[in-house]
Protein backbone atom coordinates (compact mmCIF):
# COMPACT_ATOMS: atom_id res chain seq x y z
CA UNK A 1 0.00 0.00 0.00
CA UNK A 2 0.96 3.15 -0.98
CA UNK A 3 0.21 7.18 -1.33
CA UNK A 4 0.44 8.23 -4.91
CA UNK A 5 -0.33 11.27 -6.88
CA UNK A 6 -2.02 11.33 -10.21
CA UNK A 7 0.87 13.32 -12.79
CA UNK A 8 -1.15 13.90 -15.66
CA UNK A 9 -1.88 17.61 -15.76
CA UNK A 10 2.01 18.13 -15.50
CA UNK A 11 2.53 18.04 -19.29
CA UNK A 12 3.46 21.37 -20.10
CA UNK A 13 4.68 22.85 -16.72
CA UNK A 14 7.40 25.23 -16.86
CA UNK A 15 7.28 26.66 -13.55
CA UNK A 16 10.01 24.73 -12.29
CA UNK A 17 12.13 21.54 -13.35
CA UNK A 18 10.00 18.00 -13.25
CA UNK A 19 11.41 14.94 -13.76
CA UNK A 20 9.93 13.11 -16.57
CA UNK A 21 6.23 11.74 -15.52
CA UNK A 22 6.01 7.76 -14.85
CA UNK A 23 4.94 6.06 -17.86
CA UNK A 24 1.45 5.08 -16.05
CA UNK A 25 1.18 8.67 -14.73
CA UNK A 26 1.36 7.64 -11.33
CA UNK A 27 3.83 8.70 -8.81
CA UNK A 28 4.21 6.98 -5.06
CA UNK A 29 5.17 9.66 -2.28
CA UNK A 30 8.29 8.46 -0.21
CA UNK A 31 11.10 10.21 1.59
CA UNK A 32 13.26 8.73 -1.53
CA UNK A 33 11.92 10.72 -4.11
CA UNK A 34 15.17 13.00 -6.25
CA UNK A 35 14.72 16.87 -6.52
CA UNK A 36 12.91 16.61 -9.93
CA UNK A 37 10.35 14.05 -8.81
CA UNK A 38 9.31 16.52 -5.85
CA UNK A 39 8.68 18.97 -8.14
CA UNK A 40 6.41 16.69 -10.67
CA UNK A 41 4.30 16.11 -7.34
CA UNK A 42 4.22 19.71 -6.21
CA UNK A 43 3.64 20.34 -10.16
CA UNK A 44 0.44 17.88 -10.00
CA UNK A 45 -0.51 19.59 -6.72
CA UNK A 46 -0.81 23.08 -8.55
CA UNK A 47 -2.16 22.18 -11.32
CA UNK A 48 -4.49 20.22 -10.50
CA UNK A 49 -5.87 23.53 -8.47
CA UNK A 50 -5.01 25.95 -11.05
CA UNK A 51 -2.38 27.31 -8.53
CA UNK A 52 -0.50 30.43 -9.80
CA UNK A 53 3.29 29.62 -9.66
CA UNK A 54 4.33 33.31 -10.76
CA UNK A 55 6.33 34.88 -9.64
CA UNK A 56 8.22 32.23 -7.41
CA UNK A 57 9.62 34.39 -4.87
CA UNK A 58 5.95 35.70 -3.92
CA UNK A 59 4.92 31.83 -3.71
CA UNK A 60 3.16 32.20 -0.52
CA UNK A 61 0.96 34.87 -1.03
CA UNK A 62 -0.38 33.55 -3.96
CA UNK A 63 -0.70 30.51 -2.03
CA UNK A 64 -3.16 32.12 0.80
CA UNK A 65 -4.96 34.20 -1.97
CA UNK A 66 -5.81 30.80 -3.40
CA UNK A 67 -7.00 29.39 -0.09
CA UNK A 68 -9.02 32.35 0.38
CA UNK A 69 -10.98 31.11 -2.44
CA UNK A 70 -10.78 27.24 -2.78
CA UNK A 71 -10.47 27.02 1.03
CA UNK A 72 -8.23 23.78 0.58
CA UNK A 73 -5.40 22.48 -1.66
CA UNK A 74 -6.39 19.00 -3.15
CA UNK A 75 -4.63 16.64 -5.26
CA UNK A 76 -5.43 14.09 -7.66
CA UNK A 77 -4.83 10.56 -5.91
CA UNK A 78 -5.37 8.48 -2.49
CA UNK A 79 -3.73 5.26 -1.89
CA UNK A 80 -2.72 2.35 -4.09
CA UNK A 81 -3.12 -1.19 -3.10
CA UNK A 82 -0.84 -3.95 -4.44
CA UNK A 83 -0.99 -8.03 -4.29
CA UNK A 84 2.84 -8.90 -4.29
CA UNK A 85 1.94 -12.60 -5.35
CA UNK A 86 -0.51 -11.81 -8.19
CA UNK A 87 0.77 -8.23 -9.57
CA UNK A 88 -2.66 -6.84 -8.96
CA UNK A 89 -3.48 -3.15 -8.70
CA UNK A 90 -6.04 -1.44 -6.90
CA UNK A 91 -5.96 2.20 -7.97
CA UNK A 92 -7.38 5.23 -6.82
CA UNK A 93 -10.50 6.56 -9.55
CA UNK A 94 -11.68 9.76 -10.52
CA UNK A 95 -12.71 12.34 -8.29
CA UNK A 96 -10.94 10.35 -5.43
CA UNK A 97 -7.99 12.80 -3.96
CA UNK A 98 -5.17 12.27 -1.59
CA UNK A 99 -6.40 14.58 0.94
CA UNK A 100 -9.00 11.64 1.88
CA UNK A 101 -6.44 8.83 2.93
CA UNK A 102 -6.95 9.00 6.39
CA UNK A 103 -10.66 7.33 5.05
CA UNK A 104 -8.81 4.20 5.15
CA UNK A 105 -8.88 3.91 8.63
CA UNK A 106 -12.84 2.66 8.43
CA UNK A 107 -11.92 -0.09 6.97
CA UNK A 108 -11.13 -1.34 10.50
CA UNK A 109 -14.45 -0.62 11.11
CA UNK A 110 -15.81 -2.37 8.27
CA UNK A 111 -17.28 0.86 6.67
CA UNK A 112 -17.95 1.87 3.16
CA UNK A 113 -14.91 4.31 1.83
CA UNK A 114 -15.17 6.58 -1.50
CA UNK A 115 -12.51 5.46 -3.71
CA UNK A 116 -13.67 7.23 -6.49
CA UNK A 117 -15.39 6.33 -9.73
CA UNK A 118 -13.92 5.48 -13.43
CA UNK A 119 -12.58 3.22 -12.18
CA UNK A 120 -15.09 3.09 -9.06
CA UNK A 121 -14.06 0.23 -6.32
CA UNK A 122 -16.15 -2.45 -4.81
CA UNK A 123 -15.76 -3.37 -1.34
CA UNK A 124 -16.57 -6.61 0.33
CA UNK A 125 -15.83 -7.68 3.99
CA UNK A 126 -15.36 -11.24 4.01
CA UNK A 127 -14.19 -13.49 7.45
CA UNK A 128 -11.50 -11.27 8.61
CA UNK A 129 -10.66 -9.71 5.34
CA UNK A 130 -11.78 -7.33 2.80
CA UNK A 131 -11.56 -7.82 -1.00
CA UNK A 132 -11.49 -5.10 -3.01
CA UNK A 133 -12.42 -5.15 -6.98
CA UNK A 134 -12.05 -3.03 -9.47
CA UNK A 135 -12.85 -3.25 -13.35
CA UNK A 136 -11.67 -0.60 -15.63
CA UNK A 137 -13.57 -1.06 -19.04
CA UNK A 138 -16.51 -3.31 -19.98
CA UNK A 139 -13.69 -5.65 -21.70
CA UNK A 140 -11.35 -5.59 -19.29
CA UNK A 141 -10.65 -8.38 -16.18
CA UNK A 142 -11.94 -7.30 -12.65
CA UNK A 143 -8.69 -7.00 -10.64
CA UNK A 144 -9.05 -8.37 -7.11
CA UNK A 145 -6.89 -7.46 -3.53
CA UNK A 146 -7.41 -9.19 -0.60
CA UNK A 147 -5.90 -7.34 2.57
CA UNK A 148 -6.31 -9.27 5.87
CA UNK A 149 -7.62 -6.58 8.49
CA UNK A 150 -5.42 -7.46 11.41
CA UNK A 151 -2.16 -6.18 8.41
CA UNK A 152 -4.05 -3.00 7.51
CA UNK A 153 -2.84 -0.67 10.45
CA UNK A 154 0.90 -1.66 9.86
CA UNK A 155 0.13 -0.88 6.17
CA UNK A 156 -1.22 2.24 6.79
CA UNK A 157 1.44 3.15 9.15
CA UNK A 158 3.75 2.28 6.44
CA UNK A 159 2.40 5.08 4.32
CA UNK A 160 2.15 7.46 7.13
CA UNK A 161 5.74 6.96 7.45
CA UNK A 162 6.35 7.63 4.01
CA UNK A 163 4.13 10.69 3.19
CA UNK A 164 6.39 11.86 6.42
CA UNK A 165 9.37 11.26 4.28
CA UNK A 166 7.99 12.92 1.48
CA UNK A 167 7.22 15.74 3.21
CA UNK A 168 10.28 16.50 4.30
CA UNK A 169 11.67 16.58 0.94
CA UNK A 170 9.10 19.09 -0.15
CA UNK A 171 10.95 21.49 2.79
CA UNK A 172 14.31 20.58 1.38
CA UNK A 173 13.05 21.51 -2.55
CA UNK A 174 11.08 24.57 -1.06
CA UNK A 175 13.91 26.11 0.00
CA UNK A 176 15.97 25.59 -2.91
CA UNK A 177 12.91 26.64 -5.38
CA UNK A 178 10.77 29.25 -3.50
CA UNK A 179 12.52 29.73 0.04
CA UNK A 180 10.42 32.52 1.20
CA UNK A 181 7.53 30.10 0.69
CA UNK A 182 9.10 26.96 1.78
CA UNK A 183 7.36 26.84 5.66
CA UNK A 184 3.94 27.92 4.33
CA UNK A 185 3.99 25.09 1.51
CA UNK A 186 5.03 22.65 4.09
CA UNK A 187 2.44 24.00 6.41
CA UNK A 188 -0.07 23.79 3.89
CA UNK A 189 0.36 20.67 2.54
CA UNK A 190 0.53 19.06 6.43
CA UNK A 191 -2.21 20.70 7.13
CA UNK A 192 -4.71 20.16 4.17
CA UNK A 193 -3.28 16.05 3.66
CA UNK A 194 -2.87 15.40 7.37
CA UNK A 195 0.43 13.91 7.07
CA UNK A 196 1.99 14.83 10.35
CA UNK A 197 -0.49 13.71 12.86
CA UNK A 198 -1.17 10.97 14.68
CA UNK A 199 -2.34 7.92 12.85
CA UNK A 200 -5.10 6.91 15.43
CA UNK A 201 -6.48 3.70 14.06
CA UNK A 202 -8.69 2.78 17.56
Amino acid sequence: MDAVLETHETAGFTAWPIAEPPRDGILALSGRLSPAEIGTAMAAIFSHGDLPTAPLSDLHLLLDEHLADAEALLAPGGLRVTDPATGAEILPGCCCGLENWREWRNVLHRQDIWLGHDPGTELEYIAGAVRLSQKSGPHSPTREVEIQLDDLPALLATVHLRLQGFLSLVGRWASETAPRAADRLVTLLDENFEISGPLELG
